[in-house]
């Protein structure tokens, strides 16, 4: 009998084949009344896959009394009730490492495109403004700045790493210094900011650090300061954000992530200060590809040896 599989979002094709192979698995998303699903066929599953963006809260592990093991796509334990799973004894495992270097890309294209205004001289050439005799203005040098990292976790050594290339100087903030890390620690999240020409989040979210990048934080960045968010939206108080772009007193952002996913401020779009990306921080062929791989492993290991591949807890 191949183990009871219920799958939280959808995968990548060749990994949804993959999983049929080796699983019985049912497709969640397909239920017009989840909760009655769960409460006819919940004790059934022994094995979830779900999405970080989806995550597996209380209400949804109490309806799956039988489950076993988590394997989540992506990196993200905010919405994975880790608590609950722990004192279960259900493995969680996700897909960290593989997604580093992209998601480390994506935190240098914002920084640079908002630094050096790309987005919005691509706006300007399309309006036609080039051939009025309008300059287009002038731009922020990136090379030799300071870069102050919020985290400093698989995540964040690899975007302070990408900076070498660009002779910036490094510091950071998290609750506690970082093991090994080669860079100057800094306690005071408000003082980095202060210090930093680029203050880029590369934290956890959750309720431990909602709204951690606060008024206080935007104005210690002050007006020739850029943030960029390739975190959590919830990291970051957002309508203290637009605020402070709005009236200028920092210089720009570049956010990939929102506090409520899909939906991004309208106050935002105007603002030619900010880039605005759909959370694709780690969208590329390859690395969901391997985040992918990963999840079917995941699984694999544990029904072969009782553990995860990698384990979130």
């Amino acid at each position: 009998m191949k183990p009871r599989l219920l799958q939280h979002g959808r995968l990548p094709d060749a990994t949804e084949a993959r999983l049929a192979e080796h699983y019985d698995v049912h497709p969640f998303w397909t239920e017009a009344d989840p909760a009655g699903f769960l409460a006819r066929r919940g004790s059934e599953f022994v094995a979830l896959t779900t999405r970080a963006a989806l995550g597996a809260d209380a209400a949804l592990l109490a309806a799956l009394p039988s489950l076993r093991v988590i394997s989540s796509f992506g990196v993200g334990l905010d919405k994975l009730d880790l608590d609950t799973a722990r004192r279960r004894g259900i493995a969680v495992g996700y897909t960290p490492d593989v997604l580093n270097d992209c998601v480390a890309d994506t935190a240098f294209a914002l920084l640079l495109d908002v630094s050096r205004k790309v987005s919005a001289a691509d706006r300007f050439v399309r309006r036609g403004e080039w051939p009025k005799g309008q300059p287009f203005p002038l731009a922020t040098r990136v090379s030799g700045k300071r870069l102050g990292m919020i985290g400093m976790g698989r995540i964040g050594r690899v975007i302070a790493h990408r900076s070498v290339g660009f002779d910036m100087e490094v510091r950071y903030h998290s609750r506690n210094p970082a093991e090994d890390a080669p860079y100057p620690y800094e306690p005071s999240l408000e003082a980095l900011a202060r210090w930093a020409d680029y203050l880029v989040v590369a934290t956890a979210g959750g309720p431990a650090t909602r709204h951690l990048v606060s008024a206080a934080v935007l104005d210690a960045l002050g007006p020739r300061g850029f943030l960029i968010n390739i975190a959590r939206g919830t990291v970051v108080d957002e309508a203290a954000l637009i605020d402070a772009l709005s009236q200028q007193r920092i210089a720009g952002a570049g956010l990939d992530v929102f506090e409520d996913e899909p939906n991004v401020p309208e106050a935002l779009f105007g603002l030619d200060n900010v880039v605005l990306l759909p959370h694709i921080a780690s969208a590329t062929h390859e690395t969901r590809q391997a985040m992918a791989e990963l999840v079917f492993e995941n699984l694999q290991q544990f029904f072969a040896t009782g553990a995860v591949k990698k384990s979130a807890i």
